[in-house]
């Protein structure tokens, strides 16, 4: 009797263990990553924003960075780094050690479009990053001052043709994803408009709201509340279809600039040569944070849409990414230097 109360025990045991990770509430056990990971993390993470607080890149880091640090049992503190198109930024965190506690919040500008807008960038965000996880893509909206006088986008066309030159677009700086949208859209529209770089997308959105701006393309997740409260006007959304937070809002492309599409998106990213064993883990952290409800219909309501992808994915979609606005900046012939 004995011999088979202890081999229950040992079976009972074992079905535990498979059962725990699908019982809500019950911890799971131990996995191998665990062990390869050491104790890491074992001090709070560093995580580099290379844009200054209060633009869509900051608003999805913080809100992952609270929800990934629960679940690794370490916090994640975001430090913001804006400056020189954000290749300060990604510089910093390429040359931090890859032992997993600095880590980069990589976007469409430092990561997909700098390379082939600054000669002789290095580091190369290429090699010198390890991919982790794609965060989330959020489309981008074209907004103007309430005071310009114009209320859709073909008038902004036909105004900027008017006063060629006059309009004025704000970005997060040179090379940022607002500034290639609007540099894309002047060159899919056929106008000319005057770009002005700040250090981040939250200082750009507050002088297009006083006024001092007359456009800028920015995330929804940036910029949404703006537009809800009437502080700015929505002419189109970047993206293939209308989003459902803002359903009145027509894509460009119906609004008069037929194929014109892009998104913006955030990524994180460690130095090269990050031990495979964090990254697995981070990804596996974000990713669960990602899919937790509350997290999730957050960052949809604001119009983004949430991934969570594996280091390969999101390996592949940055070199697409990296490939298509190389031949932007090339026809529109856009130059920071």
């Amino acid at each position: 009797m004995r011999r088979r109360e202890v081999l229950g025990e040992v079976l009972g045991g074992v079905l535990a263990a498979i059962a725990a990770p699908l019982l809500p509430g019950v911890p799971r056990p131990a996995r191998a990553a665990d062990a390869a990971t050491g104790n890491w993390p074992d001090r709070p993470i560093r995580l580099i924003v290379p844009y200054a607080a209060g633009g869509g890149t900051d608003a999805i880091a913080r809100a992952v960075a609270q929800k990934a640090g629960e679940r690794l049992g370490a916090t994640i503190v975001v430090d913001n780094r804006p400056g020189g198109a954000g290749n300060l930024a990604t510089k910093q965190a390429a040359e931090a050690a890859p032992d997993g506690y600095t880590l980069l919040v990589g976007n469409i500008g430092p990561i997909a479009v700098n390379p082939s807008l600054f000669r002789n960038l290095t580091p190369d965000p290429a090699t010198a990053l390890a991919p982790v996880t794609l965060l989330a893509a959020a489309p981008m909206l074209i907004l103007v001052a309430r005071d310009l006088p114009v209320r859709d986008l073909a008038g902004l066309i036909a105004l900027a043709r008017a006063k060629p030159g006059e309009i004025t677009y704000g970005s997060a700086g040179n090379g940022s994803a607002n500034h290639l949208a609007g540099a894309y859209f002047a060159l899919r529209a056929g106008i000319d408009i005057q770009h002005v770089p700040y250090r981040g997308a939250g200082p750009a959105l507050n002088d297009l709201v006083a006024g001092t701006l007359q456009m800028m393309p920015a995330t929804l997740p940036s910029s949404i509340g703006l537009v809800r409260d009437g502080l700015v006007r929505a002419l189109a959304v970047t993206s293939a279809q209308r989003v459902p937070s803002l359903p009145a809002v027509p894509t460009v492309a119906e609004a008069g600039v037929p194929g014109y599409e892009m998104s913006g998106w955030y990524g994180i990213m460690a130095p090269a040569r990050t031990p495979p064993a964090i990254i697995g883990r981070l990804r596996e952290a974000v990713a669960e944070a990602l899919r937790e409800p509350a997290l999730r219909e957050r960052i949809l309501a604001e119009g983004a849409e949430p991934s969570g992808d594996t280091p390969e994915e999101f390996g592949r979609f940055i070199a697409a990414e990296r490939a298509k606005w190389a031949a932007v900046v090339r026809d529109a012939r856009i130059t920071v230097e």
